[in-house]
């Protein structure tokens, strides 16, 4: 199906064209949410509501950019902000504690593991909870760099209009991400010695 007749058909509330546009975007969403969370069930919540963004904002679509990229706007920021808010809510349950809440870190620690991407199996599980802890330590903007890049294998122009940056904004965080990441892991393979 041509994108401006999904579009057109998406704006007149077709059906069979919402139910295509899930069909095909789905699992690109899903990773990009998941890359993001690295929770299961939190990336499938955001991305049932991405798709319920889109439906209900197909008709400010301007089309500066393409419909997939669009929607991976959405998917980013919708995750950026749930992050931002699962922070929030994190700072106001440790000033309200008094004791030191170790399951929480226990089931961070466990959620890690479950960072395999389908697309890029990794065989050890151990480096990949090494790995997804490093890309958790990154600024967000760029950690949301590097996952679109390297998990979504989204292009740096792709990545520029989902961020809303220049190109050349990309390049540099994703520099800088990997400069971060090299001596995170650096750090860590050098205290396991």
């Amino acid at each position: 199906m041509e994108e401006e007749q999904l579009i057109s058909d998406l704006i007149n509330r077709k059906e069979s064209s919402f139910k295509y546009l899930v069909d095909k975007y789905q699992q690109r969403l899903y990773g990009t949410c998941f890359a993001l969370l690295l929770n299961e069930m939190d990336a499938e919540d955001l991305t049932q509501d991405v798709f319920i963004e889109v439906y209900e904002s197909i008709s400010s679509f301007k089309g500066n950019a393409s419909l997939s990229t669009w929607m991976h706007r959405i998917a980013v920021n919708a995750c950026l902000d749930f992050i931002r808010k699962k922070k929030r809510k994190k700072r106001f349950a440790f000033m309200t504690s008094l004791f030191n809440d170790d399951q929480s870190e226990k089931a961070e620690i466990i959620g890690l593991t479950n960072f395999i991407s389908p697309a890029h199996q990794l065989e050890d599980k151990e480096r990949a909870m090494v790995l997804a802890k490093a890309v958790n330590k990154l600024p967000e903007s760029q950690r949301t760099a590097f996952n679109l890049n390297k998990i979504e294998d989204l292009s740096y122009a792709e990545i520029a209009v989902i961020m809303d940056l220049t190109e050349s904004s990309v390049t540099s965080l994703l520099f800088r991400a990997k400069e971060n990441l090299r001596k995170y892991l650096h750090d860590y393979y050098k205290n396991q010695n």
